[in-house]
C-alpha cells in the first residue's frame, strides 16, 4: 500500500472532487464534502498531517488507492 503524500487542504479537496464529492459548506477553515451518504470534513491548512489525511479518507469511505487515484485525475 502506497504512503500518503503531504498535501494541503485544497489539494485534498481537489483529489476528492473527481471521485464524486461536492462542497456542501464551509465554516472557518474547514470544508464539508458530500457524496451521497458519505461525507468528510477537510481542514484547509497549508499542510495536512498524514493522520489527518488518513482520517479524511476513512470518513469519505475510500481506500488509500482510490484517494490517490483522485489525485492523478485532472
Amino acid at each position: 500500500m502506497p504512503k500518503l503524500p503531504v498535501l494541503s487542504g485544497a489539494e485534498a479537496v481537489r483529489a476528492l472532487e473527481p471521485l464524486g464529492f461536492e462542497q456542501k459548506g464551509r465554516r472557518g477553515s474547514h470544508v464539508v464534502l458530500r457524496n451521497g451518504d458519505a461525507g468528510c470534513v477537510v481542514p484547509l491548512h497549508k499542510k495536512s498531517r498524514k493522520g489527518t489525511l488518513a482520517g479524511i479518507i476513512r470518513q469519505a469511505g475510500l481506500t488509500k488507492d482510490e484517494f490517490l487515484g483522485g489525485l492523478e485525475k485532472p
